[in-house]
Protein backbone atom coordinates (compact mmCIF):
# COMPACT_ATOMS: atom_id res chain seq x y z
CA UNK A 1 0.00 0.00 0.00
CA UNK A 2 1.56 3.24 -0.98
CA UNK A 3 1.80 6.51 1.26
CA UNK A 4 -1.44 8.19 -0.76
CA UNK A 5 -3.71 5.15 -0.42
CA UNK A 6 -2.32 4.61 3.76
CA UNK A 7 -3.31 8.83 4.01
CA UNK A 8 -6.85 8.11 2.40
CA UNK A 9 -7.44 4.99 4.41
CA UNK A 10 -6.46 6.73 7.74
CA UNK A 11 -8.34 9.64 6.68
CA UNK A 12 -11.48 7.38 5.99
CA UNK A 13 -11.19 5.46 9.39
CA UNK A 14 -10.63 8.60 11.01
CA UNK A 15 -13.92 9.99 9.94
CA UNK A 16 -15.93 6.98 10.73
CA UNK A 17 -14.54 7.15 14.19
CA UNK A 18 -15.50 10.88 14.50
CA UNK A 19 -19.05 9.90 13.47
CA UNK A 20 -19.03 7.19 16.01
CA UNK A 21 -18.10 9.63 18.94
CA UNK A 22 -20.54 11.68 18.68
CA UNK A 23 -19.30 14.23 16.32
CA UNK A 24 -21.42 13.95 13.03
CA UNK A 25 -20.35 15.80 10.00
CA UNK A 26 -21.33 19.36 9.95
CA UNK A 27 -24.64 18.93 7.71
CA UNK A 28 -25.69 16.51 10.13
CA UNK A 29 -25.83 18.84 13.42
CA UNK A 30 -28.53 20.88 12.88
CA UNK A 31 -30.15 17.16 12.94
CA UNK A 32 -28.50 15.65 15.89
CA UNK A 33 -29.54 18.61 17.93
CA UNK A 34 -33.08 18.73 16.93
CA UNK A 35 -33.18 15.13 17.55
CA UNK A 36 -31.92 15.19 20.80
CA UNK A 37 -34.25 18.29 21.96
CA UNK A 38 -37.08 16.59 20.14
CA UNK A 39 -35.73 13.19 22.65
CA UNK A 40 -35.48 15.44 25.87
CA UNK A 41 -38.89 16.75 24.87
CA UNK A 42 -40.71 13.44 24.77
CA UNK A 43 -39.04 12.46 28.27
CA UNK A 44 -39.40 15.51 29.96
CA UNK A 45 -42.81 15.38 29.09
CA UNK A 46 -43.13 11.55 30.57
CA UNK A 47 -40.77 11.61 33.46
CA UNK A 48 -40.62 15.06 34.29
CA UNK A 49 -37.24 17.50 35.34
CA UNK A 50 -36.23 14.79 37.99
CA UNK A 51 -37.58 11.94 36.54
CA UNK A 52 -36.10 12.42 32.89
CA UNK A 53 -32.28 11.19 32.59
CA UNK A 54 -29.49 11.60 30.35
CA UNK A 55 -29.36 8.10 29.72
CA UNK A 56 -32.31 7.85 28.60
CA UNK A 57 -32.64 11.18 26.14
CA UNK A 58 -29.66 9.47 24.59
CA UNK A 59 -31.80 6.18 23.95
CA UNK A 60 -34.34 7.85 22.84
CA UNK A 61 -32.38 10.40 20.88
CA UNK A 62 -29.86 7.09 19.38
CA UNK A 63 -27.43 9.10 20.57
CA UNK A 64 -24.37 8.60 22.76
CA UNK A 65 -24.24 10.72 26.22
CA UNK A 66 -20.91 12.13 24.89
CA UNK A 67 -22.99 13.75 21.88
CA UNK A 68 -25.21 15.13 24.27
CA UNK A 69 -22.62 16.64 26.58
CA UNK A 70 -20.84 18.50 24.12
CA UNK A 71 -23.69 20.64 23.10
CA UNK A 72 -25.22 21.14 26.69
CA UNK A 73 -23.59 21.49 29.94
CA UNK A 74 -26.32 19.32 31.79
CA UNK A 75 -30.07 18.25 32.20
CA UNK A 76 -30.93 21.73 33.30
CA UNK A 77 -29.00 23.32 30.14
CA UNK A 78 -31.33 21.09 28.23
CA UNK A 79 -34.38 21.82 29.58
CA UNK A 80 -33.66 25.49 29.17
CA UNK A 81 -32.96 25.05 25.81
CA UNK A 82 -36.57 22.51 24.85
CA UNK A 83 -38.56 24.70 26.97
CA UNK A 84 -37.15 28.14 24.72
CA UNK A 85 -37.43 25.82 21.67
CA UNK A 86 -40.91 24.68 22.18
CA UNK A 87 -42.51 28.04 23.44
CA UNK A 88 -40.48 30.54 22.43
CA UNK A 89 -39.31 29.50 18.56
CA UNK A 90 -42.23 28.18 17.89
CA UNK A 91 -44.53 31.47 18.43
CA UNK A 92 -41.92 33.16 16.10
CA UNK A 93 -42.81 30.59 13.59
CA UNK A 94 -46.56 30.54 13.84
CA UNK A 95 -46.42 33.63 11.23
CA UNK A 96 -46.44 31.42 8.80
CA UNK A 97 -49.19 29.47 9.72
CA UNK A 98 -51.18 32.56 9.83
CA UNK A 99 -50.41 34.27 6.41
CA UNK A 100 -53.24 33.09 4.85
CA UNK A 101 -56.53 33.53 6.74
CA UNK A 102 -59.71 32.69 4.83
CA UNK A 103 -62.97 34.68 5.10
CA UNK A 104 -64.86 37.30 3.24
CA UNK A 105 -65.02 40.23 5.97
CA UNK A 106 -62.59 41.36 8.51
CA UNK A 107 -64.01 39.67 11.27
CA UNK A 108 -64.23 36.27 9.19
CA UNK A 109 -60.13 36.55 8.46
CA UNK A 110 -59.47 37.80 12.02
CA UNK A 111 -61.58 34.82 13.47
CA UNK A 112 -59.60 32.46 11.11
CA UNK A 113 -56.46 33.83 11.96
CA UNK A 114 -57.36 33.22 16.05
CA UNK A 115 -58.50 30.07 15.43
CA UNK A 116 -55.70 28.91 13.81
CA UNK A 117 -53.51 30.29 17.06
CA UNK A 118 -55.54 28.92 19.55
CA UNK A 119 -55.57 25.65 18.06
CA UNK A 120 -52.22 25.44 17.41
CA UNK A 121 -50.96 26.76 21.00
CA UNK A 122 -53.54 24.22 22.83
CA UNK A 123 -51.65 21.62 21.94
CA UNK A 124 -51.31 18.70 24.26
CA UNK A 125 -47.23 18.57 24.23
CA UNK A 126 -47.09 22.09 24.08
CA UNK A 127 -49.21 22.52 27.11
CA UNK A 128 -47.68 19.64 28.75
CA UNK A 129 -44.38 21.82 28.58
CA UNK A 130 -46.13 24.76 29.60
CA UNK A 131 -47.31 23.05 32.94
CA UNK A 132 -44.12 21.44 33.55
CA UNK A 133 -41.98 25.01 33.14
CA UNK A 134 -44.68 26.60 35.32
CA UNK A 135 -44.01 23.73 38.24
CA UNK A 136 -39.90 24.10 37.88
CA UNK A 137 -40.75 27.74 38.46
CA UNK A 138 -38.80 27.80 41.48
CA UNK A 139 -35.86 25.97 39.54
CA UNK A 140 -35.44 27.98 37.05
CA UNK A 141 -36.64 31.67 37.69
CA UNK A 142 -34.35 33.18 35.05
CA UNK A 143 -36.42 30.69 32.28
CA UNK A 144 -39.52 31.16 33.54
CA UNK A 145 -39.00 34.96 33.42
CA UNK A 146 -37.33 34.81 29.72
CA UNK A 147 -40.05 32.76 28.56
CA UNK A 148 -43.45 34.76 30.07
CA UNK A 149 -40.99 37.98 28.47
CA UNK A 150 -39.97 36.69 25.50
CA UNK A 151 -43.29 35.16 24.50
CA UNK A 152 -45.70 37.99 25.38
CA UNK A 153 -43.29 40.08 23.37
CA UNK A 154 -43.22 37.65 20.49
CA UNK A 155 -47.03 37.20 19.79
CA UNK A 156 -47.60 40.81 20.23
CA UNK A 157 -45.19 40.91 16.98
CA UNK A 158 -47.78 38.75 15.66
CA UNK A 159 -50.64 40.05 16.70
CA UNK A 160 -49.53 43.15 15.28
CA UNK A 161 -48.62 41.63 11.97
CA UNK A 162 -52.16 40.01 11.85
CA UNK A 163 -54.02 43.32 12.36
CA UNK A 164 -52.22 45.65 10.31
CA UNK A 165 -52.44 43.11 7.78
CA UNK A 166 -55.95 41.95 7.93
CA UNK A 167 -57.38 45.50 8.59
CA UNK A 168 -55.57 47.59 6.32
CA UNK A 169 -58.17 47.35 3.33
CA UNK A 170 -60.89 47.96 5.45
CA UNK A 171 -62.73 50.57 7.46
CA UNK A 172 -61.46 49.05 10.29
CA UNK A 173 -57.91 50.17 9.92
CA UNK A 174 -58.99 54.00 9.84
CA UNK A 175 -59.60 53.73 13.34
CA UNK A 176 -57.50 55.24 15.84
CA UNK A 177 -56.79 51.86 17.43
CA UNK A 178 -55.00 50.90 14.29
CA UNK A 179 -52.75 53.96 13.97
CA UNK A 180 -49.29 52.88 13.85
CA UNK A 181 -48.17 54.12 17.22
CA UNK A 182 -51.41 52.37 19.13
CA UNK A 183 -51.29 49.10 17.25
CA UNK A 184 -49.16 47.25 19.58
CA UNK A 185 -51.47 47.91 22.09
CA UNK A 186 -54.50 47.00 20.28
CA UNK A 187 -52.38 43.64 19.40
CA UNK A 188 -51.99 43.04 23.32
CA UNK A 189 -55.96 43.65 24.01
CA UNK A 190 -56.29 41.39 21.28
CA UNK A 191 -54.76 38.70 22.07
CA UNK A 192 -55.19 39.25 26.59
CA UNK A 193 -59.36 38.82 25.24
CA UNK A 194 -58.66 35.87 22.27
CA UNK A 195 -56.10 33.67 23.74
CA UNK A 196 -55.81 34.28 27.33
CA UNK A 197 -58.84 33.15 28.81
CA UNK A 198 -58.66 29.86 26.44
CA UNK A 199 -54.76 29.69 28.01
CA UNK A 200 -55.61 29.79 31.18
CA UNK A 201 -58.71 27.03 31.13
CA UNK A 202 -55.72 24.42 29.09
CA UNK A 203 -52.84 24.71 31.67
CA UNK A 204 -55.71 24.05 34.53
CA UNK A 205 -57.75 21.40 33.09
CA UNK A 206 -56.51 18.08 32.54
CA UNK A 207 -58.47 16.41 28.89
CA UNK A 208 -57.93 19.16 26.29
CA UNK A 209 -59.58 17.16 23.83
CA UNK A 210 -62.98 18.70 26.18
CA UNK A 211 -61.71 22.28 25.62
CA UNK A 212 -60.74 21.95 21.66
CA UNK A 213 -64.76 22.47 20.21
CA UNK A 214 -65.07 25.28 22.00
CA UNK A 215 -62.35 27.61 20.88
CA UNK A 216 -64.17 28.49 17.62
CA UNK A 217 -66.94 29.62 19.62
CA UNK A 218 -65.02 31.28 22.15
CA UNK A 219 -63.12 33.18 19.43
CA UNK A 220 -65.93 34.32 17.08
CA UNK A 221 -67.33 36.03 20.31
CA UNK A 222 -63.99 37.49 21.23
CA UNK A 223 -63.30 38.65 17.81
CA UNK A 224 -67.31 40.24 17.51
CA UNK A 225 -66.37 42.20 21.04
CA UNK A 226 -63.02 43.54 19.74
CA UNK A 227 -63.66 44.68 16.59
CA UNK A 228 -66.91 46.19 17.88
CA UNK A 229 -65.07 47.97 20.79
CA UNK A 230 -63.01 49.51 18.27
CA UNK A 231 -65.47 50.74 16.42
CA UNK A 232 -67.16 52.54 19.81
CA UNK A 233 -63.95 53.83 20.30
CA UNK A 234 -63.54 51.14 23.67
CA UNK A 235 -59.67 51.33 22.47
CA UNK A 236 -58.12 54.39 22.65
CA UNK A 237 -61.84 55.69 21.20
CA UNK A 238 -62.56 57.62 17.71
CA UNK A 239 -60.94 58.24 14.44
CA UNK A 240 -57.77 59.83 13.25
Amino acid sequence: MNTSTLKKTSASKAKRAEVRLGRPPKELIGEVDERILDAARTVFLLRGFEGASIDEIAEVARSGKRTIYARFADKRALFTEVVKRDIITRIAELKVETETPCGATVEERLTSAASTLLHWGLDTDRIGLMRLAIAEARRFPDLAATVNRSARELSTQLGVHLLRDLTRSDELGTLRAFAPEQLATTARLFLDLVAVPMLLRALYEVDLKALDPEIDAHVARAVAFFIAGCRNGGIEGGKR
